[in-house]
């Protein structure tokens, strides 16, 4: 099932720093589907101090996906109660945006809200290559032939967070080893925990240590898994230095072949914290889960794909989707890895290998329930190529599409959807077993 986020208008205040205007736009619609063809009105309203405007105009610009040429622009005259209304429409499924700017006398102020247009019905941009499943079959093989090595190191929990274990996480991979935060609660016993997976999203940042910590505070066994097989618990700025040295511009080392592409050992050390979660003799051997946003949502759709255990998934503004878009006029999606030749098209051997990490073609594989989120103003990793990848799945599914939100996936609300989404899936896997 699909449904609409808490909030429908863009906004150009955060609602609580004073400003002297506030312009926002929603969609007519609370939920913001609209068919092909179908006139979708964005509405308009300026506040001044707090009233409504009651003389001015703004300009406004309607585009797919927020990024391609504009559809339409124009100014928008207000009425006496500071409102306006701007139709449009879009042919094809995909994603209506409107972005709407209101000139004041010291600065610009702008709102962005975008209409899903039949957005069930957006297909991939390429089909997954014959050999996707003996591709990453073997490189299951190859993992499996790996013992896991694993190595806790006890570390004090964070303050206040009474009743669990916490320890610093290494096991060997193929690769960089897999590392992270470990955290338990103190006493399970043996097959009386539920396991969970965090898998991070982009950048080369500190692992977090409470995150596992919250969830083994409510008797789960939690990982949290650093994506790139790194040392944690360092200073910031050893993680500065790699993220400015060795590892700049990972997300597009060894692009050019689906055996040498970087995110062919993150994906695999995520298998390995399953294989090290599922090893463990308080896992109550039922309930496995993997939660990730951004390139932690692409992580977990390919941890999710290749490895059955695994019982519930979210995967909020997923990367790695579609990156071959733009062969059928869409954008593509984080990390944008594919380059562009001098003749504008996509250059045929990133492209071919990129396939092996799209997360549209992981999605095929899953039958089990997932539970989503979708900016519908994400150019990062925009909605489109999300819903190309979510539609794609064979299991349950809920999907929560925010009309106003982009790229900001730990926003208000989005974490307290997560983790009700994961107690509702442990509290029926404990229903189911009675």
């Amino acid at each position: 099932m699909a449904s609409a986020g808490s909030l429908f208008a863009g906004a150009s205040s955060d609602g609580e720093k004073a400003v002297e205007y506030i312009v926002s736009v929603y969609p007519e619609r609370s939920a913001a589907i609209y068919h092909k063809g179908e006139p979708v009105n964005f509405e308009i309203y300026l506040e001044h101090n707090r009233q409504p405007a009651t003389e001015g105009a703004v300009v406004w610009k309607l585009s797919k996906d927020g990024v391609f040429p504009p559809l339409q622009t124009g100014t928008a005259t207000l009425n006496a109660e500071g409102r306006a209304v701007v139709t449009g429409t879009l042919g094809e499924p995909g994603f209506l945006q409107c972005e709407v700017t209101f000139k004041g006398s010291d600065k610009n102020y702008t709102a962005l809200a975008a209409a899903g247009i039949d957005p069930s019905d957006i297909q991939p941009s390429l089909p997954k290559p014959a050999d996707f499943d003996a591709f990453w079959a073997e490189k299951k093989k190859q993992l499996a032939a790996v013992p896991i090595n694993p190595k806790l190191t006890s570390v004090p929990p964070p303050a206040g967070r009474a009743g669990v274990e916490t320890f610093e996480f290494q096991a060997d991979c193929i690769g960089n080893p897999a590392s992270g935060y470990y955290a338990r609660p103190v006493g399970a016993k043996p097959k009386s925990c539920p396991a969970l997976l965090y898998v991070e999203g982009a950048g080369v940042v500190p692992t977090d240590l409470l995150a596992p910590t919250r969830y083994a505070q409510k008797g789960v066994l939690a990982l949290d898994l650093n994506a790139h097989g790194i040392p944690v618990g360092k200073p910031r700025e050893y993680y500065n230095d790699l993220a400015n040295g060795e590892l700049k511009d990972y997300r597009v080392r060894g692009r050019e072949s689906r055996d040498t592409y970087y995110f062919l050992g993150m994906y695999l050390r995520a298998l390995r914290g399953l294989d090290f979660l599922t090893s463990q003799p308080e896992w109550d051997g039922r309930t496995l889960i993997v939660v990730g946003v951004s390139q932690g949502g692409a992580q977990s759709l390919a941890a999710t794909s290749l490895d059955p255990r695994v019982t519930f998934t979210v995967a909020c503004v997923p990367g790695q989707c579609d990156p071959s878009g733009p062969v059928v006029g869409r954008i593509a999606g984080w990390p944008k890895v594919v380059p562009k030749g001098p003749d504008g098209k996509l250059d045929p051997t990133v492209l071919e290998a990129m396939r092996y990490f799209d997360t549209v073609n992981f999605a095929t594989r899953i039958k089990t329930p997932v539970y989503g989120w979708v900016g519908f103003c994400d150019v990062t990793c925009p909605p489109t190529g999300s819903y190309a990848a979510f539609n794609q799945l064979a299991g349950p599914k809920s999907i929560i599409n925010d009309p106003v939100r982009g790229h900001d996936a730990g926003g208000p609300g989005v974490w307290g959807a997560i983790s009700k989404a994961v107690d509702a899936h442990i509290a029926g896997q404990g229903k189911a077993a009675q």
